[in-house]
């Protein structure tokens, strides 16, 4: 039996890892691609992305999972510490490297081609950062929990990872304050994440 935070965690994943691969194509493509639709759209949206991932998964997935999720499965099953531990680390990084990527993103925007390298080169590496991040999660993590956690514990998980909705979901109702950053995001952005012009 799949519990409903775990259902909840990929799903969470899934919208992230979708919005993380339409953030790498806008990169390879560059803002005068046709598909773009011009260079103020394509620095809206990377700031719109860059946004969310500091708005959603690093104040509302990452905490849960750090707070709630890891010291359960540290308790239940202690020889995962190790994989604990990088990922707690991974969280502990992940905001500075998102506002640094903004940082990054607005200085090529503002000064010019010139910083255009540095964005492109630290936005590769921070997919893949994420992107192995929640590999591990997935992979490693998430099996040994369903196994290893009590009932008890994923009554207090399935509370507290159904008590909110990420704004990207579509399965799940979103939050109203997300609405416009989930319009803006999904209605310029191009696809797989989304619709495009």
């Amino acid at each position: 039996m799949t519990h409903d935070a775990v259902r909840v965690i990929r799903d969470e994943h899934a919208g992230l890892s979708a919005m993380l691969k339409s953030l790498s194509h806008m990169v390879r493509v560059g803002p005068d691609a046709p598909e773009i639709g011009g260079r103020d759209r394509y620095f809206d949206v990377l700031r719109a992305m860059l946004f969310y991932i500091d708005a959603f998964p690093e104040k509302n997935h990452h905490p849960k999972e750090s707070n709630l999720l890891f010291p359960r499965l540290a308790r239940a099953a202690p020889d995962l510490m190790p994989t604990i531990e990088q990922l707690e680390r991974d969280h502990m990084s992940g905001e500075m490297r998102v506002r640094e990527l903004m940082h990054l993103l607005m200085a090529w925007e503002y000064l010019g081609e010139l910083h255009r390298p540095a964005f492109e080169n630290e936005a590769v590496r921070y997919v893949v950062f994420y992107l192995d991040h929640m590999k591990l999660e997935e992979t490693v993590l998430l099996p040994v929990a369903e196994k290893a956690l009590t009932e008890a514990d994923w009554a207090v998980l399935d509370e507290a990872f159904c008590g909110h909705a990420d704004p990207l979901s579509t399965r799940r109702l979103r939050d109203p304050a997300y609405d416009r950053l989930f319009t803006r995001i999904v209605m310029h952005t191009p696809a797989p994440l989304g619709l495009g012009e």
